[in-house]
């Protein structure tokens, strides 16, 4: 079981870039791992490296730019395009985000971040623009109970989607298995029903 999620108000990091595939997300020959851990270091690595040299970061690169920090990543529209790889939401995770925020988000790479405790918050394009157009030590609020999300510094807020099974799996931290375990109750109890 994981850490359940319910708010969380914190700076962000802007990656104002559109189309943002899995394979630039986590490149694919880093990928020979099985289990969750380890992946964050290189999270976006051909962007954030020079040569693919650790002790050469790009000081261009957002992740790279120490005025930015926080648990809720920002990014333009179309995020987690590309293959399925699920390794791309276990590196956003493993290295810090909680949240990531756009516009639009491939279907395959939601569920994959919502199956791993990353809630993507899908917001209007205007609003994006409205969080781009923040400074670096602007803080959002994410209320996944209430669904919406608030530029802390303007007061501006907006509501976003989510699959009410989903919901309940990311505030309680349940993956489907925990789900199922937590229902254990109900479920014998509607057997019952049926004897």
């Amino acid at each position: 079981m994981k850490q359940g999620f319910k708010n969380i108000t914190d700076t962000f990091v802007p990656l104002q870039i559109e189309n943002v595939d899995t394979d630039q997300i986590i490149p694919a020959r880093f990928l020979k791992a099985t289990t969750r851990e380890g992946f964050g270091k290189n999270l976006f690595r051909d962007w954030r490296y020079e040569n693919d040299d650790e002790t050469k970061p790009k000081q261009d690169f957002v992740l790279n730019q120490p005025q930015y920090k926080g648990a809720i990543l920002v990014a333009g529209k179309n995020f987690g395009c590309g293959s399925s790889r699920e390794h791309a939401a276990w590196s956003i995770v493993d290295d810090g985000f909680k949240v990531v925020v756009s516009s639009f988000f491939a279907d395959i790479f939601k569920n994959n971040a919502l199956n791993n405790g990353l809630l993507p918050v899908t917001v209007s394009d205007n609003f994006l623009q409205k969080i781009f157009n923040q400074d670096n030590n602007a803080t959002i609020s994410v209320d996944l109970e209430a669904q919406t999300i608030t530029i802390d510094a303007t007061g501006k807020k907006e509501s976003f989607e989510i699959n009410a099974y989903k919901k309940t799996c990311m505030i309680n931290g349940y993956d489907d298995i925990d789900y199922l375990l937590n229902s254990k109750d109900a479920i014998e109890q509607y057997e019952a029903t049926l004897a």
